[in-house]
């Protein structure tokens, strides 16, 4: 049995996660707003610290595995506070309790958003680590209509999961940190954006998904329990994209160029 922290454990992919871990027989500590283990709001310090304090306690200071999969998708400063910062604090703040498992894995959920178009102001603000001015940037863009926010939340995520990785504090500890992309997930979270067949064919014409359409939040479950799990001993950094084929799509062979 792993002991396991899953941070939006109440609804969406992290509900469908700690179900089939669970299930699995594993212990598994529910991190999220409501209908949880640890009560926690990620969009702040002291939400954050608590949920480290609590995490610590309940578990006994060790974890094998975290899964930082709360998030946002509303067009508004919040979603900058917990897809990067909240995020970034559950995966740092949790890690000395993984230092103490055989078997260390972390996985962050990020998004085939990565792929949209991202606000270079608004990515610098978190890779500096500065959250007044990442908010102050978000409150300008919350006017405007578009998913800035929410891509270059995910979009910077996934690039610190890249550099974290193979660093001395994961890697070099024996930690496997890797992310998962998804694509259009059937979640409470997209509920308004898939309540209409008009809806439905519009995200489909900007996410072309030509396997399967759209997906589960059990799909995503699944790729989450194997790169937590102790047989995933070797991927390190990787973005894995579950998208229906829609980066494949998307970026085609522009990523591999030959020339």
């Amino acid at each position: 049995m792993r002991t396991y922290a899953i941070s939006g454990a109440a609804s969406g992919i992290g509900r469908a996660a700690k179900e089939l871990l669970e299930a699995d027989g594993h212990r598994v500590i529910g991190i999220d707003l409501r209908d949880a283990d640890v009560i926690a709001d990620l969009s702040g310090a002291q939400g954050r610290a608590s949920m480290v304090r609590d995490v610590t306690a309940i578990s006994g200071g060790r974890l094998d595995a975290v899964l930082a999969v709360a998030g946002l998708a509303s067009n508004s400063a919040a979603t900058a506070r917990v897809n990067y910062f909240g995020m970034l604090a559950t995966l740092e703040g949790l890690r000395p309790l993984l230092e103490q498992s055989d078997a260390p894995r972390a996985v962050a959920v990020a998004s085939m958003a990565v792929m949209f178009p991202h606000d270079a102001e608004l990515a610098a603000a978190f890779e500096a680590g500065d959250e007044a001015a990442a908010v102050a940037r978000a409150e300008v863009l919350a006017k405007e209509e578009g998913q800035a926010i929410y891509a270059t939340s995910k979009r910077t995520i996934a690039r610190w999961v890249r550099r974290a990785a193979p660093s001395a504090d994961w890697a070099g500890k024996g930690i496997a940190l890797n992310a998962v992309a998804p694509g259009v997930i059937a979640t409470p979270m997209m509920a308004d954006s898939l309540a209409s067949a008009e809806n439905r064919r519009q995200l489909e014409s900007m996410v072309p998904m030509p396997l399967g359409g759209i997906a589960k939040a059990e799909d995503v479950a699944e790729l989450l329990r194997f790169l937590s799990s102790v047989e995933n001993g070797h991927m390190c950094g990787q973005v894995v994209f579950i998208d229906g084929g829609a980066d494949a799509v998307m970026r085609g062979d522009t990523i591999f160029p030959l020339t």
